[in-house]
């Protein structure tokens, strides 16, 4: 609502500049300090100034006076040196907002194709925290632009034939003595996950024994994996598609799916990699070194790469310099030389496709689509249409290979794929030292004095993701069972859920992915603050109004009626919760702008803080003027239905009771 307001605004200030002075200027909006000065101000003035050789406050003068009837604007007033200030019609906006079925920016919905590729989780063990964060951020910011007319695909790419999968298959077959036979009773077990989990670790340990001997048995392992022959082969594709069974389901309880698997060995065994080297060699994007450490390996020369952020050369970066191998001396392909083939096939410019089939382990009331060397399945969604844009959501350590992708793509003539190739990046997620003693883990006296843990997977350090969640779910469900006795034990279940996906989903989002996180059971359960359970509890709390409301029954409230409370006495604290309500569109347009979902958290945090100031500074239900009362009680019922809205967005539901 108040975004469209703002376009219609830029487009009329725009044209009638245009008319009245024959000048182009683009048009920008800013939210003035205090609502006393209007609900948009515009600088244009000052460099129209520029061009006119005049005073901007006099420019701003005779624009105000001039200047056309826009629908939903009431005025257009001249503030400080020359700034142009507009006032909304309270009064339609009040109507428009509540006349509208749904909060949403499909008026600028495109057709376009967007792949918005996340979680991508190693699928050797379970899923942690780490995990959750990145598949958090990428369904929320799926959801973002769905809701803004958007053509969205989700895809989570499965790296089945990679380093780690082949860590824990040694694991297995020259650790445990595992034949594939007996590794396929144990993956049908619950829990294997888990075992992955502790074998992995282990493996690290076995490695250090004979470090010579381990390079030599990884190398063949994982050489037997990509091609897909001998038992090693066999016993990766147990690991893996268990693996990823389980991942989804525990992404399915943060109410998470997905339309794609894209597995790397069918970039591998259809040959996509094949045909992204051929183009790479052939365009002259990579050579094979002849000399030195990396003799034999087809690499991207540093001097060639357009992206270095900081002008450094390759020798600066000693620490990178393995990330532009694209292919080792033993024929091994680097996964950022799949990931280019895959980032190719994404854009439409690989002139190759997947064959499709369904993926069986899906979780309930799912349908998910994976790759496959099989036949086919006709009734498979067209994935391979090209995508105009991509966003691969990496954490922020994936910043140097995600450049060297970026590069290959470059390289090759696609510089506008390359810049609509998105990284999404995001910091890691640590513990506080209180969540770590609660998680069990021993501490130093230096470990107790860090803001934050560190996790390390490799390690088996780490918070696995369906711990959490039940964690989460149990400390909520003895919270609800106090607070609601009288409770159907299936409603306190469905209950305690809601809440604690929402403060678990609305806790990783409200920070900025910038920032790194320190997680805390108490801090994100809390009900006050900035949390989520704080924010369904504003929607719990209305719908409590809601119902005693509907017993009193009210009339519908005309926009006069609404411009005379709004422009009243007590009228600028109810303007300020209805111009708030209507501002979804816009925190929702700038999340897409920035590529920051936390702004869409940050709106549905105020609007649950305004309301419940609202809540407090007046009497809705025992209102004595009639009128006034169905006024409030609309506008209870408009911040419930953005508020919803909002934390749709995010992923979070509002249970009935809390």
């Amino acid at each position: 609502m108040y975004l469209k307001l703002l376009r219609e605004l830029k487009l009329a200030l725009a044209g009638h500049i245009r008319e009245k002075y024959h000048v182009e200027l683009t048009v920008t909006l800013e939210k003035p300090p205090k609502l006393e000065l209007g609900e948009a101000a515009s600088p244009v003035c000052f460099e129209l100034a520029k061009r006119l050789k005049r005073a901007p406050r006099q420019i701003a003068q005779e624009i105000a006076a001039s200047f056309p009837a826009v629908p939903g604007i009431a005025r257009v007033e001249v503030a400080g040196g020359g700034y142009l200030n507009a006032f909304l019609d309270r009064g339609e906006f009040w109507q428009t907002l509540a006349n509208a079925a749904a909060p949403s920016g499909a008026d600028s919905a495109t057709h376009e194709k967007v792949i918005v590729e996340h979680t991508s989780i190693n699928p050797n063990k379970a899923a942690h925290i780490g995990h959750v964060r990145n598949a958090v951020l990428g369904d929320t910011i799926a959801r973002i632009l769905r809701n803004a007319g958007q053509r969205v695909q989700v895809q989570n790419y499965i790296d089945n034939t990679g380093v780690q999968v082949a860590d824990v298959v040694i694991g297995f077959q020259h650790m445990q003595k595992k034949s594939a036979a007996d590794l396929r009773a144990l993956a049908a077990q619950p829990g294997f996950d888990y075992l992955c989990w502790d074998l992995y670790a282990q493996v690290t340990q076995f490695y250090e024994q004979d470090k010579a001997q381990a390079a030599v048995l990884r190398g063949a392992t994982l050489k037997a994996i990509e091609e897909g022959h001998g038992e090693a082969a066999e016993m990766g594709a147990v690991v893996a598609d268990a693996i990823v069974g389980f991942h989804l389901r525990t992404m399915h309880r943060l109410e998470i799916s997905y339309e794609l698997l894209a597995r790397e060995s069918e970039i591998l065994h259809l040959k996509f990699w094949d045909a992204a080297f051929a183009k790479l060699k052939e365009q002259g994007v990579i050579h094979l070194a002849t000399s030195g450490k990396m003799a034999g390996c087809w690499i991207i020369p540093a001097e060639k790469d357009p992206f270095a952020r900081d002008g450094s050369t390759e020798k600066d970066n000693e620490e990178n310099i393995q990330d532009k191998i694209i292919v080792r001396s033993n024929g091994i392909v680097t996964y950022v030389g799949k990931d280019i083939a895959y980032q190719l096939w994404k854009f439409g410019l690989l002139g190759k496709d997947f064959r499709y089939k369904r993926w069986l382990d899906a979780p309930p009331n799912e349908t998910v689509w994976t790759t496959t060397t099989d036949a086919d399945d006709p009734a498979a969604p067209h994935f391979g249409e090209p995508a105009a844009r991509v966003y691969n959501v990496i954490d922020t350590r994936q910043s140097y290979l995600q450049d060297v992708v970026a590069q290959g793509l470059h390289g090759l003539g696609h510089a506008q794929a390359a810049a609509n190739s998105i990284h999404f990046s995001y910091e890691i997620v640590a513990l506080t030292p209180r969540c770590a003693r609660e998680l069990g883990y021993e501490l130093t006296g230096d470990d107790a004095r860090k803001p934050y843990i560190e996790v390390s997977g490799r390690k088996g350090l780490g918070v696995k993701a369906d711990d959490l969640i039940t964690k989460l779910e149990q400390a909520t469900l003895e919270e609800v069972h106090k607070r609601h006795a009288d409770m159907p034990p299936d409603e306190q279940q469905r209950t305690a859920h809601a809440i604690a996906v929402g403060a678990l989903r609305f806790f990783l989002l409200k920070f900025t992915r910038n920032t790194i996180i320190a997680f805390d059971f108490e801090d994100a359960l809390s009900f006050e603050g900035e949390t989520g359970p704080y924010c369904q509890y504003a929607v719990v709390r209305i719908r409590g109004i809601r119902r005693k409301g509907s017993e009193a029954g009210r009339d519908h409230v005309s926009a006069e009626a609404a411009t005379r409370f709004l422009h009243a006495a007590d009228g600028a604290g109810l303007w300020e919760l209805l111009l708030h309500a209507g501002m979804l569109d816009h925190s929702a347009d700038a999340a897409i702008s920035a590529q920051e979902p936390a702004f869409v958290a940050k709106y549905a945090f105020q609007l649950a803080q305004a309301f419940n100031n609202f809540y407090h500074k007046h009497h809705i239900l025992s209102e004595a003027d009639a009128e006034k009362r169905a006024f409030l009680l609309g506008l209870t019922e408009l911040v419930e239905r953005q508020l919803l809205s909002a934390l749709s967005l995010l992923g979070i539901t509002a249970p009935e009771r809390m």
